[in-house]
């Protein structure tokens, strides 16, 4: 007959800001203070809990490495008999170097009790890959068949990337006796992560025998968004709780586990709690669209917050980018906090500057109407007579456009309101879109979301309440900058065009993969072509929420200048 003991263990799931070493500190402490009161063996706090994630170049600073340091040593003097495990940067001494740059510093992950730090494991596997670039700072950690004994349970520790390894520091642990295996992380969401986690999480729990504590982070931190979702398995693979996404949560479960053998030493005493819990019951997991959704939601609201903003600016078109991206703000910040600016030029349908009074009317919030004809003439008669002769029709269009960009950045200024861009991954993708026109802004929201799933998202937000009134979503997309104006007088119709922009950009195929899909090689050609020019206007757009694998920015990185031609 095994013989088993029952660990109880609480799940921090919370947001910790990059550079708030005080703050973080104080909430590490502060939240420590309430799960002595339950009485767990164990709290466990996410990935660099204690700097926030990713502190990128902070990290090269020694100040700042050593502000870390001195804030978990005060939070070990405040540790109590509950253990914790908590992330930060330590230091590494290491005796060979990958490359000409030394690193001294490692991703860790400390326990402290009773007034002191117990055991430091460091993070074995870097990930250097998509928007993780950690082999910039840190050392790999050597280890990693490390274990933490309990008094009698094995504990293995590790860091988010080891867990995807096969063959890595989960299995190595178990093989040295570890009972449970503990993971924590600072896992951006993207569409697909959440099933990949749980996917591989429990196939390795089933394997190897044991329960997984698997902790996210939760936030968001410039163009990231964390997405907790942190669940438990037991020894068969089996989820027993799964964390609420997009949210802070602290939870608290007792799981049983097999005790292996006995060591030598241990210092790390276990609680034993006679207290019962109530067994928590998992949260609903998201849908798709309902997932992208709370994504926006959060990473817009953080990003407003950290940056020290209260408003933000929108310019309304009357078109479903602008107002899908509206409705996101009054979501994440409430309407109080959101302007509109409605900029009508003489291409404008009265019919648009309907609509976008009724998405005012829907939503709550404030929407000012300012023409921007007077203020284009003038434009339009400046260029025209510095270069004596007549405007083409795409410098007027961009006209209009930098026109209302620079209305939009003139308010902010005044009135210290941050300008939400409304551009979409189809537009950005072919360049369909105006430097310093409607890119201009300080967070691009809908980046990452290409114009099909704009559509769709709309679609679900009238689903939880309708406030995108239905002529938005049903008319024919306009950028109305001349008269009888389409986006299908550029482009292929969406359905089509962001087909192929999936394969090009997601999937990175071939030009033939993606004539042979089944699309007229003429228009594969002219979307590739015009993707491939347009890099230059997407360094300069503005940061905006992560959803796939390959958004723009960190994700995906082509040269501005290249010479490549295309053949099939």
């Amino acid at each position: 007959m095994s013989n088993k003991r029952t660990l109880r263990l609480s799940g921090v799931q919370a947001s910790f800001p990059v550079g708030a070493l005080d703050g973080n500190k104080e909430k590490i402490a502060e939240t420590l203070t309430k799960i002595e009161e339950v009485e767990s063996d164990i709290a466990i706090f996410p990935e660099l809990a204690l700097t926030g994630y990713p502190p990128e170049d902070l990290m090269l600073r020694e100040s700042f490495v050593g502000k870390n340091y001195a804030k978990l040593e005060e939070i070990s003097a405040l540790s109590g008999e509950t253990a914790a495990i908590i992330g930060f940067v330590d230091r590494s001494i290491k005796d060979t170097n990958n490359d000409a740059q030394k690193r001294g510093i490692a991703n860790a992950a400390a326990i402290v009790q009773n007034g002191d730090v117990k055991g430091i494991y460091h993070k074995c596997f870097l990930p250097n890959y998509s928007v993780f670039d950690e082999a910039r700072y840190f050392d790999y950690g050597k280890n990693q068949e490390k274990i933490f004994w309990f008094d009698d349970i094995g504990v293995g520790i590790n860091i988010c990337e080891d867990v995807w390894i096969g063959q890595g520091p989960a299995e190595a642990q178990v093989e040295a006796g570890a009972s449970i295996i503990i993971n924590i992380n600072a896992s951006p969401f993207d569409i697909f992560k959440s099933d990949s986690r749980r996917d591989i999480v429990t196939k390795k729990s089933k394997e190897l025998g044991v329960p997984f504590f698997y902790l996210n982070i939760v936030g968001g931190q410039d163009e990231l968004v964390f997405d907790g979702g942190s669940f438990v398995t037991n020894s068969d693979g089996n989820i027993i709780y799964e964390a609420e996404q997009f949210k802070e949560e602290l939870f608290h479960l007792d799981i049983e586990v097999e005790i292996k053998e006995t060591p030598e030493i241990s210092d790390i005493t276990l609680r034993n709690s006679p207290k019962k819990l109530t067994i928590p019951k998992s949260k609903r997991r998201n849908t798709k669209y309902e997932s992208i959704y709370n994504a926006l939601v959060l990473g817009l609201r953080d990003y407003v917050a950290k940056n020290n903003f209260e408003k933000v600016l929108v310019g309304i078109s009357g078109g479903i980018d602008s107002a899908l991206t509206v409705a996101i703000a009054c979501d994440s910040l409430g309407p109080d906090n959101v302007i509109g600016i409605a900029m009508p030029s003489k291409y404008s349908k009265d019919s648009s500057l309907r609509d976008a009074k009724e998405l005012a009317s829907c939503l709550k919030f404030d929407l000012k109407v300012i023409p921007i004809e007077d203020a284009a003439n003038v434009y339009r008669s400046l260029i025209s007579g510095t270069v004596e002769e007549d405007l083409s029709s795409i410098t007027d269009q961009n006209i209009q456009s930098r026109v209302r960009g620079g209305v939009l950045m003139g308010v902010s200024n005044q009135i210290n309101a941050m300008v939400v861009a409304t551009g979409n991954k189809s537009e950005m993708a072919v360049g369909y879109a105006t430097l310093y026109g409607d890119l201009v802004g300080g967070f691009a929201l809908l980046k990452d979301l290409y114009k099909t799933e704009v559509f769709e998202l709309a679609k679900y937000r009238n689903k939880v309440s309708r406030v995108i009134p239905t002529s938005i979503i049903q008319k024919k997309p306009s950028a109305e900058l001349k008269d009888n104006q389409f986006d299908t007088d550029s482009l292929p119709e969406y359905e089509v065009l962001d087909k192929i922009l999936n394969m090009y950009i997601e999937d990175n195929a071939s030009s033939e993969d993606i004539v042979n899909s089944g699309i007229d090689k003429s228009i594969v050609f002219d979307v590739l072509n015009k993707v491939d020019r347009s890099e230059y206007k997407r360094r300069q757009v503005a940061p905006g929420v992560k959803l796939t694998s390959r958004a723009f920015g960190k994700d995906r990185r082509v040269p501005i200048s290249v010479v490549y031609e295309r053949s099939l």
